[in-house]
């Protein structure tokens, strides 16, 4: 299944963590002021989408969908809905997570709204690695160095973690209170996480041991 990467404006150093994760057959968008990256990142477009408040818009030949400055979507939501209304079932969101908090939030709240259609979805950052544990369980490796479990919708219940330094059984997880940050794999093992009802944020950590 082909996979669409979404490219929103924040901040990227890591550029090589970042090219890893691509595949040779992703479908791009860039929104905005996310045509910064394409140099770094070595991929054109397939699409682009934004107001251009950001970033002049381009002269290129290129599919663009231009917005206007005031709408309820931001642009990178813009490019989500999109992309799903064109048939993609696979998300990767790279460039949406950094200096503006409300952005932030707001981008990691389309992780629960692709995974209330079955859509599989990630965000990866220079630091850390996301997306929702629901329906399935999720596998951490040992390649990171934490993981934390973050509630962001209402209350997750039957939350069992295996294979790491603080496991859980039939555990529960409320909005008020996250008790399940910074766990760790433990030595030689994959932690497997689930949850029989809600959904948690699982974050994986990189490179800060």
């Amino acid at each position: 299944m082909q996979r669409c990467v979404i490219v929103g404006g924040a901040g990227i150093r890591e550029y090589q963590r970042i090219r890893e994760s691509l595949r040779g057959d992703d479908w791009f968008v860039y929104c905005d002021g996310g045509l910064k990256h394409v140099q770094e990142l070595g991929q054109e477009p397939n699409l682009i989408v934004g107001d251009f408040d950001s970033h002049e818009q381009p002269e290129t030949d290129t599919e663009t969908i231009v917005l206007p400055c005031e709408k309820d979507d931001t642009d990178t939501v813009y490019a989500v809905k999109e992309a799903v209304r064109r048939g993609f079932r696979d998300f990767l969101l790279i460039g949406v997570t950094g200096e503006r908090f409300d952005h932030t939030f707001g981008n990691i709240s389309l992780l629960l709204y692709l995974d209330s259609q079955g859509i599989p979805a990630c965000i990866l950052d220079d630091y850390s690695e996301m997306r929702i544990v629901s329906r399935e369980t999720a596998e951490v490796k040992e390649d990171c160095s934490w993981f934390s479990l973050l509630n962001i919708s209402g209350t997750a219940k039957g939350i069992t973690i295996r294979g790491a330094k603080y496991p859980l059984t039939d555990g529960e997880i409320t909005s008020e209170y996250q008790y399940g940050i910074s766990n760790e794999v433990l030595p030689g093992k994959t932690a497997h996480v689930s949850v029989r009802e809600g959904r948690l944020l699982l974050v994986k950590v990189f490179g800060q041991k």
